[in-house]
């Protein structure tokens, strides 16, 4: 129950409970990985959500702005508190308004495998508020409720991979984000590279064609985004230059025991591609790929 405090601020407990037909590893990069949470962030078309800066982690911080045509941009800054891989995260987050604090909050997330013969998994999020009034606390009910809607969709289209690559994170990054080596290894096996144009940094791109073993030429365009060197990079694909959307992806790198755990992901822009990646079996041809870095990789 909302209550009433001094100054007249709201305090209210919210609750979202989603059953999502995602396994629980690929729930949780949808949650908590910067370049997935840039795709269902924004509540709806009219809202645009901008990301600023996203350090994912104990202690990290995510800056966000929230844009409407006609309105005041509203900028959320979150913390992250607590996060146990596949159980639970929490962060603190504030928005403010040209300067104004308007709200602060704890967000809890509960994640749980659901069982069953089918891939689902359960997230409970539970909200802490304190807000300047009533609409705000309007706000977060519709905005959360429209964006774990959102990430219910975007977790059900997303194909995940991971590989354990016994190289150290300098070196896997440097044969990934390098305009020579890249082209050398990337796409299944059997697979080669021709590019056209190839820059690797935030707001570069790569324009190359694939060509399979039979000499059937798959025109692809990577657009950039956020690159965090030696820890992750999130890209757009397109079918050929400037052709339509084909997915969101994102690459994470994370360094233990001289080992390196490379998270591949990828976010479909429609169900049905999706169904088209996974029959075509797009997840152990993306194995393979892992498996050429790997071995460029430790043959050096």
């Amino acid at each position: 129950m909302p209550a009433s405090g001094e100054g007249g601020s709201h305090f209210s407990t919210l609750t979202f409970e989603r059953t999502i037909g995602a396994p629980l590893a690929t729930l949780w990069e949808a949650w908590t990985a910067p370049a997935m949470r840039a795709v269902w962030a924004a509540p709806s078309p009219a809202v645009e959500v901008t990301f600023l800066q996203a350090e994912t982690g104990v202690g990290g911080c995510e800056v966000s702005l929230c844009k409407v045509d006609g309105e005041p941009d509203r900028r959320c800054e979150c913390r992250w508190l607590e996060m146990q891989p596949g159980a639970r995260c929490v962060n603190a987050e504030v928005v403010s308004c040209e300067g104004g604090p308007q709200s602060c909050a704890l967000v809890t997330a509960d994640f749980a495998e659901q069982g069953g013969p089918d891939e689902k998994s359960r997230l409970v999020v539970t909200v802490q508020l304190s807000a300047r009034d009533g609409e705000m606390e309007d706000g977060y009910r519709q905005g959360f409720a429209a964006g774990l809607d959102n990430l219910s969709g975007a977790a059900q289209r997303t194909l995940l991979l991971r590989r354990v690559i016994k190289a150290p994170r300098a070196a896997v990054w440097k044969a990934w984000m390098n305009a020579e080596t890249l082209p050398l290894w990337w796409g299944p096996d059997g697979f080669s590279c021709r590019t056209r144009r190839i820059d690797l940094r935030q707001g570069g791109e790569w324009v190359f064609d694939m060509i399979g073993p039979d000499g059937t030429i798959y025109p692809n365009h990577h657009l950039y985004g956020d690159v965090v060197p030696e820890e992750r990079f999130g890209y757009t694909l397109l079918w050929g230059e400037n052709g339509p959307k084909h997915a969101d992806a994102w690459a994470a790198f994370e360094e233990k025991d001289g080992a390196t755990t490379v998270t591949l992901g990828m976010v479909l822009s429609t169900e049905a591609e999706f169904q088209d990646a996974k029959g075509f079996g797009a997840e152990a041809l993306g194995q393979q790929t892992l498996g050429k870095l790997e071995r460029f990789v430790t043959a050096v």
